[in-house]
């Protein structure tokens, strides 16, 4: 039996709650509304943990960097159908510069997905980062909910260790 919405949403938190991190970086999304909730009006909006949403991805990430740069642990939570916008930021400073940013990107698009225009964009969200040499780890319906945690905090690691950005793909719909 197949992971549920809600189950998938809090292996995602979990996971974003092992890094522990003091700053998360969000653009409102209806997919992600568990996952925002916990963090915005749930037990992850506690004292000295910043909460806030960024008008768009470029601008995320260029706080993102300058987070990572004075050293504290930040994440930034968003759609892969912002995946284009954050690219020139993303590959003109913490790319070349090896500044160890990390990012939750959900996936649209694909199996389960219920709006027709997203598929346009979404379904190209592992070429745009390879054909950009960003790395990158996918979570969906093919990996056991119980790795989910790990992987996350492991991708939080790998990019503090090889200094430059990492993102977690989740599939909170199952596809």
């Amino acid at each position: 039996m197949s992971a549920s919405f809600e189950q998938r949403s809090h292996a995602v938190i979990e996971g974003v709650e092992a890094i522990d991190p003091e700053f998360v970086l969000h653009l409102p999304s209806s997919t992600l509304k568990l996952v925002l909730g916990y963090f915005l009006d749930g037990p992850g909006a506690r004292a000295g943990r910043r909460i806030f949403p960024i008008p768009r991805e470029e601008e995320g990430i260029s706080i993102l960097s300058g987070l990572a740069l004075a050293g504290r642990r930040a994440v930034m939570i968003f759609q892969d159908n912002g995946i284009g916008n954050m690219l020139t930021a993303l590959l003109t400073f913490p790319q070349p510069y090896h500044v160890p940013v990390f990012g939750i990107i959900t996936r649209r698009g694909g199996l389960g997905e219920y709006n027709s225009m997203i598929h346009t964009i979404s379904e190209r969200s592992e070429a745009l980062l390879d054909a950009a040499g960003v790395r990158w780890v996918q979570l969906d319906g093919r990996t056991p909910l119980e790795d989910w945690l790990e992987t996350i905090q492991r991708g939080y690691e790998f990019a503090q260790t090889t200094h430059r950005p990492v993102f977690v793909l989740v599939n909170l719909m199952g596809g």
